[in-house]
């Protein structure tokens, strides 16, 4: 399977840049995730790739051959870039079986009759759809439709899969089931995937590396638990989590033996950074705290906080807490079978060392512990 390489890619339409110089390397046998608020350019990245939009200026090469460069005028129509193209609405020909829709372009192809059959029954055994190779597409669910369409784009053993939001349309628990699925196709065809989604734990759960997207700007390009760990900054950090991280603005007001002291809407805070890391004072700062790192705090604790809950949420394997800590709200996860009372008052500690100091420009500083100071 191939690599993808997309070189200082820009799209306008008119004045609007859709996609802005955007250079990124998809390697053979990814699973990448264009993630993004909506219009932020990820499908139009997508069909940029698949030939269906013609970039402003950039070039893209797929496998060691230029499918587009603005420079040497070089434009390859998608029929002949031998990419599989999912789209959101499955689009199956509803007068056609499930194995006439599998089979229908091969036919295109003028491929023998004996290795069609070959190959549509090879895809419905690894689309676990073979009961429903006499149906039609009316009477199959969404969730079977969705590995129809799968079916019918590997079909034809494209190099590249691309998908636009193919989950959308299935409800919770299908949604669940086809992401396992996906990811056992991915494994299973070891192809390259290139999917777009503005679902952030859709992202967390499928690609090998997420590309966030937003204004048509790239934020980050990482595998996901780096994303998450390591945001490059305040954007990737708020847009990636759920419940989304808490961002608590500060100002620098000097030191301590021990780290940086800060003037926050919780008190007097102190941040411990990992490695050597020093601001001046009077600066605008915001700590990033993930909900989970929040947790109850041990018996005579001095770096806790006090906290009074403004609501609970739980769900069984967890509860979702809103807290009041000074002048700040915080999110704050509870793991087991827990539930608090609307004013509850508790002791709250920071139990990581992975919170996040980010400049008055949004960049990540640092990671590092906080405490009460």
């Amino acid at each position: 399977m191939p690599k993808i390489e997309l070189r200082n890619i820009t799209k306008k339409f008119g004045n609007f840049v859709a996609v802005d110089n955007l250079s990124i390397d998809i390697e053979d046998g990814d699973f990448v995730t264009l993630l993004g608020p909506s219009g932020c350019g990820k499908t139009t990245t997508l069909r940029q790739i698949a030939g269906l939009e013609t970039p402003t200026s950039g070039e893209i090469i797929i496998d060691g051959k230029t499918v587009f460069s603005s420079e040497k005028m070089i434009d390859v129509s998608p029929s002949k870039r031998d990419v599989g193209f999912l789209f959101q609405n499955y689009a199956l020909w509803p007068h056609m079986t499930v194995y006439q829709n599998i089979a229908f372009g091969l036919e295109n192809l003028k491929w023998n009759k004996a290795d069609i059959d070959k190959r549509v029954k090879e895809l419905l055994a690894l689309l676990k759809i073979e009961e429903f190779a006499e149906r039609y597409p009316a009477e199959i669910s969404g969730g079977q439709q969705q590995r129809v369409a799968i079916a019918r784009t590997l079909a034809t053993n494209p190099r590249v899969l691309l998908m636009d939001e193919p989950l959308s349309n299935l409800d919770a628990k299908l949604r669940m089931e086809m992401r396992t699925e996906l990811k056992r196709l991915h494994r299973e065809t070891g192809a390259t995937f290139v999917y777009v989604t503005h679902d952030q734990l859709e992202a967390m759960t499928l690609a090998t590396r997420i590309c966030l997207l937003n204004n048509g700007l790239l934020q980050q390009y990482a595998p996901p638990l780096e994303v998450y760990s390591k945001p490059a900054n305040l954007f990737v950090a708020d847009f990636v989590g759920n419940p989304q991280i808490n961002l608590v603005k500060c100002r620098s007001v000097g030191t301590a033996p021990d780290g940086i002291v800060l003037e926050s809407g919780m008190g007097r805070l102190c941040y411990m950074p990992e490695g050597d890391v020093s601001v001046a004072d009077g600066l605008e700062l915001t700590i990033g705290i993930r909900p989970e790192y929040l947790s109850e705090a041990n018996e005579g604790d001095a770096d806790a906080f006090e906290a009074e809950v403004n609501s609970s949420l739980p769900s069984g394997m967890e509860t979702t807490l809103k807290l009041q800590i000074g002048s700040v709200s915080l999110n704050s996860v509870h793991f087991g079978l827990v539930d608090f009372p609307v004013g509850y008052k508790l002791r709250i500690a920071d139990r990581s060392n992975r919170n996040l100091l980010f400049s008055s420009d949004g960049s990540l500083i640092s990671s590092g512990k906080v405490r009460k100071a």
